[in-house]
């Protein structure tokens, strides 16, 4: 099973940019996509009703912002929205979709850089995510998480580390959030199977940026330990356009 995550800012944005022929080129099971920035009556037919796949979406209250959206080839045994936490299920960021071997959780975590209280506010959507996850890793569950975590990790997954410790994305306490995760039984799917390789998912507009491959990798494919030994592959795909962020894309095994 290929399993895609994309932060695509802007559904319709792009729709016109060769998103429909991705799909088809690619031909996932499921395809998680970040940051829709659209709401239900602004969704098209062609977008809501690809051939060949059902859709979910969930949308954020405030028009034009945030939003996920999962495409899969199989329906699942069940859909949620949220975390059921209202302040943060508000801005319409996660979808679960549960399948025979694991449960999907597509996430789009908040950004940090706007002031200290945005910032706050994902480090607690961060804590809370965790404590949500384990919940169900304690239940006996298997748990692919993916999607825009909005944080590279280490030195590897950024171009200019060093100009950037005070930037938020980058800064010590987010990237200390993701060694919490992983001594809690999680792992980066793209480290375990590529741990040398140096590649980014997402570009600034500035600067020329994704030319000169100055780029962050902050979109990831998290499983829980329970899950990994089925993770046969984890890529990212530079090559495709369309977006500031690229496609990351696994494959698991039954």
């Amino acid at each position: 099973m290929k399993i895609y995550s994309w932060n695509v800012n802007g559904l319709r944005a792009v729709a016109k940019k060769g998103f429909l022929d991705f799909i088809k080129d690619e031909n996932p099971d499921i395809v998680c996509i970040q940051e829709t920035k659209i709401q239900g009556d602004k969704l098209t037919e062609e977008l809501r009703n690809i051939e060949g796949y059902k859709s979910y979406f969930s949308f954020a209250e405030k028009k034009g912002y945030s939003g996920v959206a999962t495409y899969t080839k199989e329906e699942p045994i069940s859909i949620k929205h949220g975390m059921g936490i209202e302040r943060f299920d508000l801005e319409g960021r996660i979808i679960e979709t549960e399948f025979k071997d694991f449960i999907l959780l597509n996430i789009y975590f908040p950004n940090g850089q706007r002031d200290e209280e945005r910032l706050n506010y994902k480090l607690e959507f961060y804590d809370a995510l965790l404590e949500y996850c384990n919940t169900l890793v304690n239940q006996g569950k298997k748990l692919l998480i993916c999607g825009d975590y909005n944080t590279a990790h280490t030195p590897m997954d950024i171009k200019n580390a060093k100009a950037n410790e005070k930037t938020s994305g980058f800064l010590p306490i987010e990237r200390a959030w993701l060694d919490k995760f992983i001594s809690n039984g999680y792992s980066d799917t793209y480290r375990v199977i590529n741990p040398e390789l140096i590649e980014y998912s997402w570009w600034s507009y500035r600067f020329n940026a994704r030319e000169n491959n100055t780029g962050w990798r902050i979109d990831y494919h998290f499983v829980s330990n329970n899950l990994l030994p089925q993770v046969t592959q984890a890529t990212i795909l530079p090559q495709v356009m369309g977006s500031d962020h690229c496609p990351i894309m696994i494959e698991i095994t039954d």
